[in-house]
């Protein structure tokens, strides 16, 4: 005779959210471990006489369900839901985190997903003929680089001075439209490799109004000023690869199911102080603006703009909400960065960390993470991240 009465064990679990003001019915706990998101209750025998076996719940699961009730509801996702949940270091079984991390990959989509079969390079031919474009420099952005442009031509300056103008070295740099961004993007994705030339035109297509980019320039001119680092990140056909494997999102999939849990956990709290820290520059600048004098945090945009720095302050504007998933990506990206460094350093032994330390090179997050690493000669992530000061 079948009862839909609770099990003892699950009655611990309904009185325990009950106490703290939440409503918890055993077909609430049965759908949480379906979705891998709380543990089964732990046998402990038979109670004899027929009366079948005694359990208890895992000890974690007590502060997960307190946690489910307070964050479920209809529509959530149990991806995102773990998401949450790992977010507030409750002890989630791991496969379900290592899921919910991929899981996130998957919303990485690129036209032509929905039939694999079809040839790379027919679907990128496909691509540049129907001509999608992407949103290189949001408004908000936009605004704050005029408004900066214009005081600094009111203040009868040139930006950049031509002292940084002279490292620009390229006579004829590449001029990406936002059509062929978009085809180099999707392009870098499918293959997961990309070309030095098409990373220094993203470079300064991403900040259109500077009349020259050092930096794009120093990537764009790698090949004939270092030719032998060169041969040694670039493949056969002088290609730039993303990462071991052929699409760039099995890449971050193999991230999310290898790297120790430790330090998935360390790039999600920094990816989200990327986030804090790139919304507070631009509330910075643009008082700043308001008030019609440039400071500090002008120039902490300006030399941002320029680098990853800058390019993490484009990321989070093209981002009005920001859902679990997508930090997900934004902390697997940030751990595969991790991973481009230390392979740098294997490559050239006592490579020049400290020049990671220059103004506006990295969000200041994520010099932090590193500086971290540094400290604690760590290995940083399962794949063997160790980045180390020069010797």
């Amino acid at each position: 005779m079948s009862t839909d009465a609770p099990s003892a064990a699950d009655r611990l679990l309904i009185d325990h959210a009950h106490r703290h003001g939440y409503t918890v019915t055993a077909k609430m706990l049965e759908v949480w471990r379906s979705r891998g998101l709380l543990p089964g209750n732990t046998p402990h025998g038979g109670l004899g006489r027929g009366k079948g076996s005694a359990s208890s719940p895992a000890p974690e699961s007590f502060g997960l369900v307190l946690g489910l009730a307070r964050l479920a509801g209809r529509g959530k996702r149990p991806a995102d839901l773990a998401l949450l949940l790992f977010d507030e270091g409750l002890p989630l079984p791991e496969p379900t985190v290592r899921a919910s991390f991929a899981a996130a990959v998957d919303t990485l989509t690129v036209p032509g997903d929905d039939d694999p079969g079809t040839d790379p390079e027919e679907r990128l031919d496909a691509l540049a003929n129907a001509g999608p474009t992407v949103t290189l420099v949001p408004l908000r952005a936009r605004r704050i680089d005029e408004g900066i442009a214009r005081l600094v031509r009111d203040g009868g300056h040139t930006w950049p001075p031509a002292e940084l103008a002279a490292f620009d070295e390229n006579p004829e740099p590449s001029t990406l439209t936002p059509k062929d961004a978009a085809l180099a993007a999707v392009a870098a994705v499918m293959t997961g490799t990309t070309s030095l030339e098409d990373v220094g035109g993203l470079l300064r297509a991403m900040n259109p109004t500077a009349k020259a980019n050092p930096i794009a320039s120093l990537v764009e001119t790698t090949s004939a000023d270092v030719p032998d680092f060169a041969g040694m990140i670039l493949n056969e056909d002088g290609q730039l690869a993303l990462g071991p494997l052929q699409d760039a999102r099995d890449h971050l999939r193999d991230l999310a199911a290898t790297t120790p849990l430790q330090d998935l956990a360390r790039v999600w709290k920094a990816a989200e102080r990327v986030r804090r820290w790139a919304l507070d520059l631009c509330g910075r600048v643009e008082e700043e603006l308001a008030a019609g004098q440039l400071g500090g945090a002008a120039v902490e945009w300006h030399n941002g703009r320029y680098a990853m720095a800058g390019l993490a302050v484009l990321s989070t504007l093209k981002d009005r909400d920001w859902p679990p998933a997508k930090r997900a990506v934004d902390a697997l990206l940030l751990l595969h960065l991790l991973a481009e460094l230390h392979r740098v350093d294997l490559l050239v032994p006592g490579c020049q960390w400290h020049l990671l330390d220059t103004d506006g090179l990295l969000p200041p997050p994520v010099r932090e993470l590193l500086q971290d690493l540094i400290r604690q000669n760590a290995p940083g992530t399962g794949h063997g991240v160790d980045v180390r000061p020069a010797s």
